[in-house]
């Protein structure tokens, strides 16, 4: 996975700079968890910005069983794939909580990033956005389910979590389906991972149910299983 680089950052913080000059032409949009921003087929036309909340990206299969692309969080554009006018929406973005977001129409969005020098912000954003996915395809291939658990729960915890002297705490609910949606495996394989990653002080749980990851062990764990499988390790590329 691919951590936010500086350059990056600073594009998110110009984008929302941006986007509240223009409070009236683009206002909040509040939506309750669960709520499809857009379905798959759909053709709106808009790009969304994040100012708080998460939303997750679905594909499913003719099957009915999901894949989640990613999620994003605070700061994050999404539905950026219709400045290519590509068609119909390819994935569904469902809220994963109480969340507010941006609508901009695809060209008026277009014209904003023209007119504040803000196109070769996006360029990298997008290039960075492509790096992790194709990391997270790779991961898909090269490394077993467990150890893809294991990076996703990182990443969520280096790109939403809260960070004290010892842990990481990811503030957001993810249900068994929703890891298994992740990386590809089965709900009784994520809930086995869970427990071993519990057991071992990688992981705890709150009273509400969210993750407080330990990075320093869930890093040396990881290491430890690419040893036994004769690779030399390394988080993000």
């Amino acid at each position: 996975m691919i951590q936010d680089l500086p350059s990056i950052a600073l594009f998110k913080s110009q984008l929302q700079d941006l986007l509240l000059k223009e409070s009236l032409d683009y206002p909040n949009i509040k939506l309750a968890r669960h709520t499809n921003v857009y379905n798959c087929g759909d053709k709106d036309g808009k790009v969304y910005f994040i100012e708080s909340g998460q939303v997750k990206l679905v594909v499913a299969s003719l099957e009915g069983k999901e894949c989640i692309l990613v999620i994003h969080h605070k700061g994050d554009i999404f539905g950026e794939l219709c400045v290519s006018d590509s068609g119909e929406r390819i994935e569904a973005a469902i809220t994963m909580q109480e969340t507010c977001l941006r609508q901009i129409p695809s060209s008026k969005f277009l014209m904003h990033l023209s007119n504040n020098s803000l196109l070769e912000g996006f360029v990298k954003y997008l290039a960075t956005r492509i790096a992790s996915q194709q990391q997270v395809i790779s991961n898909l291939v090269t490394v077993n389910s467990e150890q893809r658990l294991g990076k996703t729960l990182l990443y969520l915890a280096q790109s939403l979590g809260k960070q004290d002297l010892h842990s990481i705490l990811i503030p957001l609910k993810i249900s068994h389906e929703e890891f298994s949606a992740m990386i590809g495996t089965t709900r009784p394989r994520i809930s086995l991972f869970m427990q071993r990653f519990h057991k071992l002080g990688l992981i705890e749980t709150t009273k509400e149910h969210f993750l407080i990851i330990n990075e320093y062990k869930l890093v040396n764990y990881l290491a430890q299983l690419d040893q036994k499988e004769h690779k030399p390790y390394q988080l993000f590329s």
